[in-house]
């Protein structure tokens, strides 16, 4: 059998793909000076921005304290360069899927782009400095740990929390889509999945960490630990009047200082659980948990 055998079959399923009716929603059509997101750029974006915080851990090992000004200066040019290319990607793609009832559009500009991406730069000392307490709470919280390296080179928690912490910067700088994009590829590289618009105080970590959910309005306060398999999540959704969920509300829950979840518990709504408090594993919980308390499992 050769090719030809198969023209005819071949000829209609390209017809059929190629209606607009097949493709409604689920194609993104070229446009010349407004490009798309490269996730191959934002994966080069994640790297240095991980070699920036954590220089020697990741990248090039052979840094040193005579060298490390010169090799952080590398870095953030090829960083600033690439944002500033992504971020525009960013703006064209939120300009593009922005309702335009009476709008002009204009295209972003890479002036736009670049202030946004030195804005984002001038953040990297902070989000190191808490990033610092988020490998302080993973190590004290772990007695297997032997040391911080240890944990920056081994737990997921560390690059999830990494990408979490970069993107939502990204977020509060009103940036879309790229936030979104890099929390997943730590979703993917860990199976953490932490929405970029949640907000986590300092001292966080999550033991294990597969199969953690972090909602969107999750709000969580300083010193929190959670273990794997932790959903923070939403109830059903509210309609409007056609049926389609309401957008743009807070729905997820609130964890206030110093509150432990432990593994597989599930945490519905926006209710909150109270500083210090405990939450046992394969709890269901949908009513807000006052401080201090401590929710476990009934025993029949």
């Amino acid at each position: 059998m050769s090719l030809s055998d198969y023209t005819h079959t071949l000829t209609q399923a390209v017809s059929e793909l190629s209606d607009k009716h097949s493709y409604e929603g689920l194609f993104h059509q070229y446009k010349d000076g407004d490009p798309l997101p490269s996730g191959k750029s934002l994966r080069r974006i994640v790297e240095l921005s991980r070699e920036i915080l954590f220089p020697g851990y990741f990248g090039n090992s052979t840094v040193h304290r005579r060298t490390i000004n010169y090799h952080i200066g590398v870095n953030v040019e090829e960083l600033f360069g690439l944002l500033t290319e992504q971020i525009q990607a960013g703006l064209c793609f939120g300009l593009e899927n922005t309702p335009s009832d009476n709008v002009i559009k204009k295209i972003p500009d890479r002036d736009t782009a670049a202030s946004i991406a030195a804005r984002f730069i001038s953040k990297l000392p902070e989000i190191r400095r808490i990033l610092a307490t988020d490998v302080e709470a993973a190590y004290y919280g772990d007695p297997a740990a032997t040391c911080f390296g240890e944990i920056i080179c081994c737990y997921p928690i560390i690059r999830a929390i990494t990408n979490y912490r970069i993107a939502h910067e990204l977020y509060m700088l009103n940036v879309p889509l790229i936030p979104r994009i890099i929390t997943e590829m730590a979703h993917s590289e860990t199976g953490i999945d932490i929405h970029p618009g949640a907000q986590i105080g300092h001292h966080f970590t999550i033991d294990h960490g597969t199969g953690v959910v972090i909602g969107a309005t999750c709000i969580i306060g300083n010193n929190v630990k959670l273990y794997q398999g932790v959903t923070l999540g939403a109830k059903s959704f509210p309609l409007d009047e056609n049926g389609n969920p309401i957008k743009g509300i807070a729905r997820h829950p609130i964890l206030e200082d110093d509150v432990i979840v432990y593994s597989n518990a599930t945490i519905l709504g926006r209710i909150t659980i109270g500083k210090g408090a405990t939450i046992g594993g394969n709890i269901w919980v949908t009513e807000s948990v006052p401080a201090g308390s401590r929710i476990v499992q009934r025993r029949e």
